[in-house]
């Protein structure tokens, strides 16, 4: 398998990694046994959701406890530092781990700054300190928002939909990446 650096994190994983949003579709059990067989094929990326509902929970069963060698990536939809915090909380629980190796603001209408009334991105910043989470990143649909986090410098990955349908535009946005 082909491997890449996810941004500026210095984790470098398989290039095919494994979107846990389908498993909430499937049994505990036939999800603990999919993402078992993930890992026996050497997938070592595992990228969830709060949102996905049941997802974070069918990974904790498979992986809690022995994580070693995989990677694991979860998002909140948090608008304000509190709820961003009890998100974090219930995907460490849920995950059964004690960090999360990437965590990432999922689809924000703007770019969360430093100092922002909401203080989302302090509350990461604070998780960060605290060992809960290694690196931040933040997920966007919007061209000018994923733009902008790339811009500021703050993010250490920026997930954004990148299809063959794509235009020059989102072309642009991936050697913006590149560049930083």
């Amino acid at each position: 398998m082909v491997n890449v650096t996810l941004g500026k994190t210095g984790i470098t994983v398989n290039k095919n990694g494994f979107g846990a949003l389908p498993i909430q579709r499937i049994t505990e059990q036939e999800a603990v046994k999919l993402l078992h067989r993930a890992r026996a094929g050497g997938i070592t990326y595992y990228d969830t959701a709060r949102a996905y509902t049941d997802s974070e929970a069918k990974l904790g069963a498979a992986f809690g406890g022995n994580w070693n060698g995989i990677y694991i990536a979860t998002k909140t939809m948090a608008t304000t530092a509190e709820k961003l915090k009890e998100d974090l909380e219930e995907s460490l629980a849920a995950l059964r781990t004690d960090h999360i190796d990437l965590y990432q603001l999922h689809n924000p209408p703007f770019c969360p700054k430093p100092g922002d009334p909401d203080h989302l991105y302090d509350a990461l910043l604070e998780a960060k300190a605290a060992g809960k989470i290694r690196h931040i990143g933040i997920t966007n649909h919007r061209l000018s928002v994923a733009m902008e986090a790339i811009e500021s410098g703050l993010y250490e990955t920026l997930q954004f939909p990148f299809s063959y349908l794509s235009t020059e535009k989102e072309l642009a946005l991936v050697n913006a990446c590149k560049e930083a």
